[in-house]
């Protein structure tokens, strides 16, 4: 899952990087509405975490020009705005969700997961495909009943390919997912990725199969 955190407080915006990257998810950060603009125009991402105190617009209005777009976007917004008449804007002008600050991460975490469960419409906590299964809430695969020890990057792979399975994952969309911009990853180590994750997956019939140009499917090994 892919996270647009929008925050200029950079000590909380690092520690959220860590926590929601160490909980499996990728996320890119904006200090500024504009720059968030930018990163929504060039990459596809499945949550955005927004604070209304940003330096060059405020919260609100950026929220406002995002929902002109009628992108499918969950909006979770993080604000230390926290009267109610705030918490009511807020809602009606788009947001799915109003968490005020302080906070806890571990409310913060389920509240984010729930989003993505509740904004899309087929997604579930646990997806199988053969003898495969992602549990998306401890975001973790099982082969066989038995959990697949998997790196960060091989997991997210297989994540990606599980959640989209008999569908073609593009290589450029694997690697935003995989991914920051100040991380970016090349078509050869995704193919390293691929390779390997291909390996841990030929004992449980379940193959990777490259779509020449296009880019990746996974499927069982009937079809």
């Amino acid at each position: 899952m892919r996270i647009l955190l929008i925050e200029d407080d950079s000590v909380l915006a690092d520690g959220l990087l860590n926590t929601l990257g160490n909980n499996g998810y990728a996320v890119e950060l904006a200090s500024t509405g504009a720059y968030a603009e930018q990163l929504l125009l060039a990459q596809d991402f499945d949550l955005v975490v927004l604070d209304l105190g940003l330096p060059d617009m405020d919260g609100l209005q950026f929220l406002r020009k995002l929902r002109q777009r009628k992108l499918p976007l969950p909006i979770l917004i993080l604000t230390a705005r926290d009267a109610i008449n705030d918490r009511i804007e807020g809602i009606e002008q788009g947001a799915d969700d109003y968490m005020t600050k302080p906070f806890e991460l571990r409310e913060l975490e389920a509240r984010i997961h729930a989003l993505i469960r509740r904004c899309y419409g087929g997604f579930n906590d646990n997806i199988q495909l053969g003898q495969l299964s992602l549990s998306t809430l401890e975001q973790q695969v099982l082969a066989d009943g038995q959990p697949m020890a998997l790196s960060a990057r091989e997991y997210g792979v297989l994540e990606i390919l599980l959640l989209q399975a008999g569908k073609v994952v593009s290589k450029d969309r694997i690697a935003q997912r995989l991914s920051n911009e100040a991380d970016g990853l090349a078509d050869n180590a995704i193919e390293v990725y691929i390779h390997r994750v291909r390996k841990r997956l030929e004992p449980y019939q379940v193959n990777i199969r490259t779509i020449r140009g296009l880019g990746y499917l996974l499927e069982t090994a009937h079809g």
